[in-house]
């Protein structure tokens, strides 16, 4: 999709198949929706007279001009209170709106809303927008190819770095809704090779099976030997021009099991296709550190994605085997579907050790347990640093990312012990199933400030990829290049 950045003052005068206003509640016409209003004789008037415009936040009215503007349609679009998630919210609106009334060239006439807004509402029309057609043979109905946004506060840099996020957030979205037979690990560490090659800075390495063998990925071996597809450890390196510290690597860890059918302990059938979603926090991962170094921030960040598909054969690791990670941990596999903890296990352990990062966030479709306790509006945010928690938060506030902080605490740390070896990757008790897993994760560390933020309820939403965490991870480095820790 063509985004632009358009000086006008007078947007309604513009070629389109829709131009967008929006309205705050209660709804008032100023600036561009008075004018709207003006010249269409006071039909936007009427309509705000009549309560059919209120401004609540996401409404939408669409008003055919008659050729009085520029465009046949007008989309009226409320902002609420017009903070930054109501006009994230009312891009959504947008987006889904102008998709069913088949517009292709679309006008934003956001008057004096600031970068932040526009951000919110570049990304949100974009996800709106979105749909995952790559396998359709129909014909398919016109889709949004040109915005256009109409300012003359926001700059061409804010605008250029609000179409990035939401091309890296879309391209994190198609991976994840992939289907399995096409996605597969080799296939992910193709599409990290390539964002390599097409951006500066940013290198791409593949550890293949003979290499994690010498490693001593034990974890992620034993997950990966059930099945026929080879796993991959992908590590992408953004190596900056500067720095903001010199001495400090952020470092992005990713889940990315390609299909996860729970292994030995399967899972039930029903809704068994949506397990290729479960590499949403690896996707995110591979799209954010490539939109990290496409903007060219000042930091230097790793990311260690682990890929395999988690598959029932005659190989395939069993309740009760004992496995060793890379750090020389032990680790009996209770649960053969608590395979995501065991993949992270040996990539938290590359990151600091081979990769050097001083810091650390993990994305991962992780537990159910997450999903009963926040739903689908919040990730849970785990940390082993109050600091650093607090900063991976505020970040999520920041970029529409939502994290809530859930409790670590050594009363917990019995449920990760086992009786044959140092660890466990499954509890007999049936409780804080999602700490248990954050628990069980700081134990690949090292000591290094780090979050677990598990996506299990906002990475995949009704049966497809939401791209959730590459804002976040975009936010977290902004906030390291502005306010460098030592």
């Amino acid at each position: 999709m063509q985004t632009t950045l358009k000086k006008s003052t007078d947007p309604l005068s513009v070629g389109a198949d829709a131009i967008v206003v929006f309205v705050a509640e209660p709804a008032v016409a100023t600036g561009t929706v008075a004018a709207a209003d003006a010249a269409l004789d006071g039909l936007v008037g009427a309509c705000v007279a009549d309560g059919e415009i209120t401004g609540e936040v996401g409404q939408i009215s669409v008003v055919h001009t008659g050729g009085l503007i520029g465009a046949p349609r007008l989309v009226v679009v409320g902002v609420g209170d017009g903070s930054i998630e109501s006009w994230r919210a009312a891009g959504r609106a947008t987006g889904a709106r102008v998709r069913a009334i088949k517009a292709r060239t679309v006008a934003l006439a956001i008057d004096d809303a600031d970068a932040a807004r526009l951000t919110a509402l570049v990304t949100g029309v974009r996800y709106g927008a979105y749909r995952f057609d790559r396998y359709k043979t129909s014909p398919l109905d016109p889709e949004l190819t040109d915005l256009r946004v109409y300012s003359v506060v926001v700059s061409p840099a804010q605008l250029r770095r609000a179409t990035r996020l939401a091309d890296a957030v879309g391209a994190a979205r198609d991976l994840a809704n992939a289907p399995a037979n096409d996605l597969t690990p080799t296939a992910l560490a193709a599409r990290a090779a390539e964002l390599a090659d097409q951006t500066t800075g940013l290198e791409c390495a593949v550890l293949e099976r003979k290499e994690l063998q010498k490693l001593g990925a034990g974890a992620l071996l034993a997950v990966a030997q059930g099945s026929d597809e080879p796993p991959k450890m992908i590590v992408l390196r953004y190596t900056p021009k500067r720095r903001a510290a010199a001495d400090e690597v952020l470092g992005l860890v990713g889940k990315a099991v390609t299909f996860d059918t729970g292994g030995i302990s399967i899972k039930p059938s029903g809704g068994m296709e949506e397990m290729k979603l479960d590499m949403a926090g690896g996707a995110a991962v591979v799209e954010g550190i490539g939109l990290i170094a496409q903007l060219g921030l000042p930091v230097e960040v790793v990311a260690v994605v682990p890929a395999t598909e988690n598959m029932p054969s005659g190989t395939a690791t069993r309740p009760g085997d004992v496995v060793r990670a890379m750090n020389g941990r032990t680790i009996e596999v209770i649960n053969t579907d608590a395979e995501g903890r065991l993949i992270l296990a040996d990539a938290l352990t590359y990151a600091v050790t081979e990769a050097g990062a001083t810091r650390l966030v993990d994305f991962a479709t992780l537990t159910g347990a997450i999903v009963v306790a926040l739903g689908e509006v919040y990730a849970g945010l785990f940390g082993s640093d109050e600091d650093w928690t607090a900063a991976v938060r505020a970040a999520g506030e920041a970029s529409g990312d939502l994290c809530w902080p859930m409790p670590l605490h050594p009363g917990y740390a019995p449920l990760i012990k086992s009786k044959v070896a140092d660890l466990s990757n499954a509890a007999a008790k049936r409780q804080a199933g999602a700490i248990y897993a954050a628990q069980f994760l700081r134990e690949f560390t090292d000591g290094r400030p780090w979050c677990h933020v598990d996506i299990a309820g906002t990475g995949m939403i009704g049966g497809a990829g939401t791209g959730f965490g590459v804002g976040l991870m975009l936010a977290i480095a902004e906030q390291l290049a502005h306010t460098p820790r030592h």
